[in-house]
């Protein structure tokens, strides 16, 4: 099929394009980026972005898709929708299944029913450890064989030193990057939120930063000593971003990611006892986002990723200290971001390359651009379109976010992967 997407700003960070051109494809395959007059009769489908932004498709290198084995919080169906309506083109799914994605047999599965039922792209993440328990090394080589793109424990924090190290080992020797969820589990102990003011107001266990500032500090160091690519997930502490810096300064082989939440929500939220206010790492406060939001600036956190972590009302909605941690975000996290946009603390370029080609580049995968040959996986979207995030919008299976009701600046209108319209709103 050949498909023109005329008027629109076309922006490529791998290009350094921010300009009004037409964007044709033709077969699944980026054809050209042109300026001028184009015969619409050449093409089998015409899409006018007049006042619109097409840009590479978003790339998610944190969700959390369910499946297998928890299916009635999402599905890679359900879940690869809601991607696309976010604008996303690509997703890479953490291996906190039922069973654990830690053998090339559970791989195998979530490629298959990807390849099945996804409407975009799904790249399984495999364990770091049989069964996430942090004692023995998964296999990480027949995961690779079988599609893993990286290796992380996520939900759990690997606290054995020496099998973090032998992961790195390996992982060095494979070229993925380890994903590490950087938690001291001692310190964190049965905390539910933030320590400080607001969880001694509210009569709640807190969990301090320093849980989080530790253990990236001995990966970091671990990293250096391996010489492995490492990734620190969800960085939620001004901590944590200093020292991060440092070791980039060190050249030391590591990146780091942001989640929307973390960079819009303070503790104070968790004041209503809202149980969807309740995430992991927990919401910090207004010096840290004022950090992390530096740190997307100056280039230490090197992308957006939702986290996206459905659950079911029966995990959720219950008493805050007993429920889940986690919440959905493949629907707002674009129009979120492009507050940073709005309020000119980044320019959309950078935000493109935040959310779309910096995750593709340390994932190691297609994506994050619009270079003639690359796929054609593209997002067209409103900047300033407002709408209002309900209930009756939500097309992930759970509905565990706290920003029903809130408006929006930004509007996802077209999501194209491999040159096929996988959502138009």
């Amino acid at each position: 099929m050949k498909l023109l997407i005329k008027n629109g700003r076309v922006i490529c960070p791998v290009q350094n394009i921010d300009d009004k051109k037409d964007v044709i494809v033709e077969d699944g395959i980026i054809k050209d980026i042109v300026t001028g007059t184009v015969n619409e009769k050449d093409f089998d489908k015409v899409i006018d972005a007049g006042g619109m932004v097409v840009a590479p498709g978003l790339v998610d290198m944190h969700v959390h898709l369910r499946e297998p084995g928890h299916e009635g919080a999402e599905t890679i169906a359900t879940g690869t929708l809601a991607g696309a309506s976010g604008g996303y083109t690509t997703l890479a799914c953490m291996p906190n299944t039922h069973p654990v994605n830690d053998n090339p047999y559970v791989t195998a599965y979530i490629k298959t029913k990807a390849k099945e039922e996804g409407v975009i792209k799904v790249y399984p993440i495999g364990s770091i450890t049989v069964g996430q328990a942090g004692e023995q090394l998964a296999e990480i080589g027949e995961m690779l064989k079988a599609g893993i793109v990286a290796v992380s424990d996520d939900g759990s924090c690997v606290m054995n030193s020496y099998v973090m190290r032998k992961a790195m080992d390996y992982c060095k020797q494979f070229n993925i990057p380890v994903i590490d969820h950087c938690e001291d589990t001692n310190l964190k102990g049965e905390g539910v939120m933030n320590e400080g003011y607001y969880s001694m107001k509210l009569g709640l266990r807190g969990v301090p930063a320093v849980s989080e500032e530790i253990m990236v500090s001995r990966d970091i160091a671990l990293s250096d000593h391996t010489g492995c690519k490492t990734h620190i997930a969800h960085v939620s502490c001004a901590g944590s971003v200093r020292v991060i810096s440092d070791a980039k300064q060190a050249g030391i082989p590591v990146t780091a990611e942001v989640t929307p939440h973390h960079l819009f929500l303070t503790e104070e939220a968790v004041t209503t006892y809202d149980p969807n206010t309740k995430v992991n790492p927990p919401l910090r406060t207004e010096k840290d986002i004022k950090a992390l939001k530096q740190g997307l600036k100056n280039g230490t956190i090197d992308c957006i990723a939702t986290d996206h972590a459905p659950h079911s009302m029966e995990k959720k909605d219950i008493e805050f200290q007993l429920s889940k941690s986690g919440m959905i975000g493949l629907e707002t996290a674009l129009s979120l971001c492009l507050k940073l946009v709005h309020d000119n603390d980044i320019n959309l370029p950078t935000l493109i390359k935040l959310m779309s080609t910096n995750p593709a580049k340390i994932l190691g995968v297609k994506g994050g651009s619009l270079k003639k040959g690359e796929p054609a996986d593209i997002v067209i979207f409103d900047l300033n379109e407002e709408w209002t995030y309900s209930d009756d919008k939500i097309i992930s299976k759970s509905k565990n976010t706290p920003f029903k009701g809130q408006k929006m600046r930004g509007k996802v209108k077209h999501t194209i992967c491999d040159g096929k319209i996988v959502w138009q709103s």
